[in-house]
């Protein structure tokens, strides 16, 4: 498997992300200095989703003129699919991918990462809980709103390939499988379909709405962009150290993954926003799906797809990068650490 005798000490040129033969079991000596030191800046954002205060939003939300129609469908849409998703993030690491990958510095990020999904799921049931949201509705979500129910499903079956207990890595078709599963969750889930419920949680904010939950999103938003950062770190270190993997038709497949999940999030556009609101519309986040999916895909080594497509939210940047005194809802960002986090990590 993936251990050796146990007189034998680890080295590290026997060690890789996957397939690896030193024992797991050996966090040092360190190859993936990268894993770790992302592994130290997780815990050093550490958060809790109570600490954050809810009052203005609870007001805002029980009063009849706080909030428009379509910002609470916003609001709502938002909760029924993140409830789910981080769920299903955790579940992916935890029963699949933690178990494939040899690198002891990779999995104790993983452990640091599943800690930290678990908290994102606690945030999204502090905020339904503090706004006395139906419970039924909001988490039923993935089952019955057709913009949500797609984008799980279309994530299910790569979490289903590595969470079967007869999966095994060692051959080139299984190595693509779990090297496809990583993509899809790095790229596509973590890196493109949270970034559309993120910009417009965070819009709210900006705007002085529902400040409490824009908090909370933008702890989670710097959280999952070194989740995406370092699953993309995995993907291009098992791609360097197993070049067969990357061939041209394997390439190809990818990036038409990468293209239905922009499809998917821009449907998801269109039903959380039938009508311009909080100055914006579907099209600018639809423009700023496709920006992201391109910058994913340069980040794994494929072409874009939408060359020339402009970030229309630019201030999003601010929102991954809290190295300032204050963030702009006034709130206690300073007492955290910050990740060193940039936008184009």
């Amino acid at each position: 498997m993936n251990t050796v005798a146990a007189t034998a000490r680890v080295r590290v040129e026997d060690k890789r992300i996957i397939n690896g033969q030193a024992d797991v079991n050996q966090l040092v000596p360190f190859k993936y200095q990268w894993a770790w030191d992302k592994y130290l800046a997780g815990c050093a954002n550490h958060w809790m989703p109570q600490e954050i205060q809810m009052s203005r939003d609870i007001a805002l939300w029980k009063d009849p003129k706080g909030l428009t129609e379509d910002e609470r469908r916003i609001v709502k849409r938002n909760l029924g699919f993140f409830v789910t998703a981080d769920s299903l993030a955790a579940n992916n690491i935890v029963l699949g991918t933690y178990r494939h990958i040899t690198a002891p510095e990779c999995r104790q990020y993983m452990l640091r990462q599943a800690f930290e999904e678990a908290i994102h799921t606690h945030a999204y049931q502090y905020i339904v809980q503090s706004l006395g949201l139906d419970e039924g509705e909001i988490f039923n979500m993935y089952n019955e709103v057709p913009s949500v129910r797609d984008k799980d499903r279309f994530l299910i079956p790569f979490i289903d390939t590595l969470s079967n207990p007869d999966f095994k890595t060692g051959t080139p078709e299984t190595d693509q499988q779990l090297l496809r599963s990583l993509i899809v969750f790095a790229c596509i889930m973590e890196g493109l379909f949270f970034y559309v419920g993120f910009s417009q949680i965070l819009a709210l904010g900006r705007q002085n709405k529902m400040v409490g939950a824009a908090e909370q999103y933008q702890y989670i938003l710097r959280d999952e962009s070194m989740h995406c950062n370092f699953g993309i770190d995995l993907v291009n270190q098992i791609k360097a150290e197993n070049p067969h993997l990357w061939t041209p038709a394997f390439q190809q497949e990818i990036s038409e993954l990468i293209h239905k999940g922009v499809e998917l999030e821009s449907a998801y556009a269109d039903d959380t926003m039938p009508r311009g609101v909080l100055g914006l519309n579907a099209s600018a986040f639809k423009e700023y799906v496709q920006f992201i999916a391109d910058r994913r895909l340069v980040q794994i080594g494929l072409p874009q797809q939408n060359p020339g497509v402009q970030n229309p939210f630019p201030w999003m940047s601010e929102m991954i990068d809290l190295k300032k005194e204050k963030n702009f809802f006034e709130s206690k960002v300073q007492e955290y650490q910050t990740s060193g986090l940039s936008w184009d990590d």
